[in-house]
C-alpha cells in the first residue's frame, strides 16, 4: 500500500486535473453518444438503438437550422462590434490618463457581476420605455453590451503586459504611429483580442436569459432548445451540439499548433 500512496502523493495534482477535465467533458460525451441514438417516441433521454439518421439530416426538425443561423448571425455581429469597441476601450484605459478613468474601470465590471435576470429585466424596461420593437436588433444591442465587458478585460490584461520599449524602438526607427500600431502593437495585442472575441462569441451564442427577455417573437438556438425540451428533445439538437463542440476543439488545437510553431521558429533564429 505504501507504493500506491507515494505515487498518488507525487501525482496528486495531475490526477485532480484529469478528474476535473473528465467532469467538464462528461456532458459533451453524453451529447455525442446520444446524437447517434434512435429514440422511440418524442424523448431522447434513454438509449434505444444506434442510428445515423440524425447526422444524415441535421436540419430535419422544423425551424431548428433557422434558429441556429439566427444565433450565429447575432453572435457574429455582436462579436465584431464588441471586439472593436472593447479593444479601443482597453487601450484607452491602459495608455491614457483622463477624468473618471477609475469610475469607468469599475463600471466595466458591472455587466459581469450583475445577475443576468436583473440585467435582462433592466434592458427590457429600457427598450419598452424607448418604444423599441423587440426582435433582432434589441437582442443584438443587449449582447453587445454584456460581451463588451469581457472583451475589455481580456484585451486590457494583454495590453498591460506589453513592453512599451518595443513601440519606442519602432518609433526610433522612423516608423509612423499607424505603422507602429499595425506592425508592433497590434500583433502583440492580437492574442488578447482573439481571446476576447472568442469569449464574446461563445457568450452571445449561448445566452438564453437576456435573449428570452428581449427577443420578442425572435427565436434563437438556445430558445429553440428550451422550447423543444418541453415537448421532447430531438436527436438533431445533439448533432448540432456535437458539431459545434468539435469546431471549438479544432479551433483551440489549431491555435495551439500555430503558437507552438511560432515559438519554435523564434527559438531557432540566431
Amino acid at each position: 500500500m505504501a507504493a500506491p500512496l507515494k505515487w498518488l502523493r507525487r501525482n496528486l495534482v495531475v490526477v485532480a486535473g484529469l478528474l476535473t477535465l473528465a467532469y467538464l467533458i462528461m456532458p459533451n460525451i453524453v451529447v455525442l453518444v446520444f446524437s447517434f441514438n434512435k429514440p422511440r417516441g418524442r424523448f431522447n433521454y434513454a438509449w434505444q438503438e444506434f442510428s445515423l439518421d440524425a447526422w444524415k439530416d441535421p436540419c430535419g426538425v422544423a425551424d431548428m437550422c433557422g434558429s441556429l443561423a439566427l444565433s450565429l448571425q447575432i453572435a457574429g455581429w455582436a462579436t465584431l462590434v464588441a471586439t472593436a469597441l472593447g479593444t479601443l476601450i482597453a487601450f484607452a484605459l491602459v495608455r491614457y490618463r483622463f477624468r473618471a478613468r477609475g469610475a469607468i474601470n469599475s463600471l466595466i465590471f458591472l455587466p459581469m457581476a450583475m445577475p443576468e435576470v436583473v440585467m435582462a429585466a433592466s434592458l427590457l424596461t429600457l427598450f419598452l420605455n424607448m418604444g423599441a420593437e423587440l426582435g433582432f436588433y434589441t437582442v443584438l444591442i443587449a449582447h453587445i453590451m454584456f460581451c463588451l465587458s469581457f472583451v475589455v478585460v481580456a484585451v486590457k490584461a494583454r495590453v498591460m503586459s506589453m513592453d512599451p520599449r518595443l513601440e519606442e524602438a519602432a518609433r526610433d526607427l522612423y516608423a509612423g504611429p499607424v505603422q507602429t500600431f499595425l506592425r508592433v502593437t497590434l500583433p502583440i495585442a492580437a492574442p488578447g483580442i482573439a481571446a476576447g472575441a472568442m469569449l464574446a462569441f461563445a457568450l452571445s451564442f449561448d445566452d438564453f436569459i437576456i435573449t428570452n427577455f428581449n427577443a420578442g417573437s425572435t427565436v434563437t438556438f438556445p430558445m429553440f432548445v428550451w422550447g423543444s425540451a418541453q415537448r421532447g428533445t430531438p436527436v438533431e439538437i445533439n448533432v448540432i451540439g456535437t458539431a459545434m463542440f468539435a469546431v471549438a476543439v479544432l479551433v483551440v488545437v489549431a491555435g495551439q499548433l500555430i503558437s507552438g510553431r511560432r515559438q519554435r521558429a523564434a527559438a531557432q533564429q540566431p
